[in-house]
């Protein structure tokens, strides 16, 4: 059987490389300031996506993104390694939107998308580490979720089997369709892009990037559709500003502060395995460790 598969994604600042002014001074992210990347486990998620594509043709995969227009990075990198079509949803009403605000404006997106047999994202994302918005898309949908999923096993009649690796362990359970599916990063990873597919859609761009091509630029876009990624904003998904952005988000920043951590010691040892048992029996006690 054929599905329509949405597939939720972010880009996230790297986080291997956060400075100074990762923040700004309202307590949210200064994103502009941080290289972006395909959040890690929503590549997992997309995997999975990929492989119940393969597995039931016919099948597309749409990817969904919440963020700021450069956003559709994310989503030509899905579309290279396999993924058909993708929406950015953008706006600045959307800014500054904490768990809460994001799964109402995903959800609206989802509702606003229509048809669709299973939702699928990673666990969390790194920016934030809550694990939360995948869940809270599912309730605001009145749908069943399953979290922690390390390999879709089986979808057929109407139901999804799912292997969930727990931290006591591996269980299978099965929910019905449509549900909301959370990836954890011990899934597969994502199979690398595909030159046929970069080559076909290195030039796919959303309407605000479009706005700043070339006319000669624009016109091959215009002439080829395929390369046409869409775009919306709050007002189409039928968004309640009170409950978007920085108006719907109950979470608030009180301060924030840079810590740097520096030495205030040092210690040198021979290579003696007395002298490190003693040290980490020092550790140990002081609950440095341990």
């Amino acid at each position: 059987m054929s599905l329509n598969i949405i597939v939720l994604a972010k880009q996230v600042p790297d986080t291997r490389n956060v400075g100074k002014d990762a923040m700004k001074e309202d307590g949210t992210i200064n994103r502009a300031a941080l290289p972006a990347i395909f959040n890690p486990e929503d590549l997992n998620a997309l995997e999975q996506a990929l492989r119940l594509k393969d597995a039931n043709p016919g099948s597309t995969v749409t990817l969904l993104t919440m963020g700021l227009p450069r956003a559709a990075e994310i989503i030509r990198e899905a579309i290279f390694r396999g993924a058909d079509a993708g929406i950015v949803l953008t706006d600045r009403a959307l800014g500054g939107a904490d768990t809460l605000a994001t799964s109402y404006s995903l959800a609206q997106a989802v509702k606003k998308f229509g048809n669709y047999d299973i939702i699928l994202g990673g666990r969390q994302a790194i920016d934030g580490d809550t694990a939360q918005v995948g869940p809270q898309i599912a309730e605001k949908l009145g749908i069943p979720q399953v979290t922690y999923a390390e390999e879709i096993l089986d979808l057929s009649n109407g139901t999804v089997t799912v292997k969930r690796r727990l931290e006591s362990g591996v269980e299978t359970v099965k929910a019905p369709l449509p549900c909301v599916v959370t990836v954890n990063g011990s899934a597969a990873e994502c199979r690398p892009r595909n030159a046929k597919r970069l080559m076909r859609y290195k030039r796919a761009v959303s309407p605000s990037e479009k706005a700043k091509l070339s006319e000669e630029q624009q016109a091959y876009v215009d002439a080829h559709p395929y390369l046409q990624l869409q775009e919306w904003g709050a007002a189409y998904v039928d968004a309640d500003p009170e409950q978007i952005g920085l108006a719907g988000s109950p979470t608030k920043v009180k301060a924030i502060e840079n810590v740097v951590f520096t030495a205030k010691e040092s210690r040198r040892m021979d290579n003696n395995d007395e002298q490190i048992e003693d040290l980490v029996k020092e550790l140990i006690a002081n609950h440095t460790i341990g």
